[in-house]
């Protein structure tokens, strides 16, 4: 989701074309790095005001797109790659006492579960995973 902001202080008359062209540049530089600005929506607000951020705003009669938030409830979840190998992004590890040592991290492909073995590079560790704790649950 890509917002204008900067139209608080602008005549009404020029605005239009100026979110034009905002969104003809914007898009050129999106499309050069290789995103696809037809599935990018474009919202024009003012986070000052609150125009166009939870409903239309009379200030833009001729503003007919998304507010921000219909924009984001339109924005798909990624699919987890579940299918490829485990892949773990270790954030921390600690050694707690009684417990033993708990590595911290994000699953970034595949699934991990209680009992898997596990092999951590490059020192080649293997350990049994005892336990799982998901800290953001995913929506069901």
């Amino acid at each position: 989701v890509l917002r204008s902001t900067r139209w608080t202080r602008t005549p009404a008359t020029t605005l239009r074309p100026a979110s034009r062209n905002i969104n003809k540049e914007v898009s050129a530089y999106l499309k050069k790095i290789g995103y696809n600005p037809d599935k990018i929506p474009f919202v024009l607000i003012s986070g000052w005001n609150g125009d166009n951020m939870l409903e239309s705003s009379g200030n833009l009669p001729w503003w007919k797109g998304l507010t921000v938030l219909e924009a984001r409830d339109n924005i798909e979840e990624p699919k987890r790659p579940s299918e490829k190998p485990l892949r773990l992004r270790l954030q921390d590890v600690y050694k707690i006492g009684g417990i033993g040592t708990v590595s911290v991290g994000r699953v970034e492909t595949g699934i991990i579960k209680h009992g898997m073995e596990v092999t951590f590079a490059p020192c080649w560790l293997t350990t049994e995973v005892k336990s799982v704790d998901n800290a953001s649950p995913s929506p069901s």
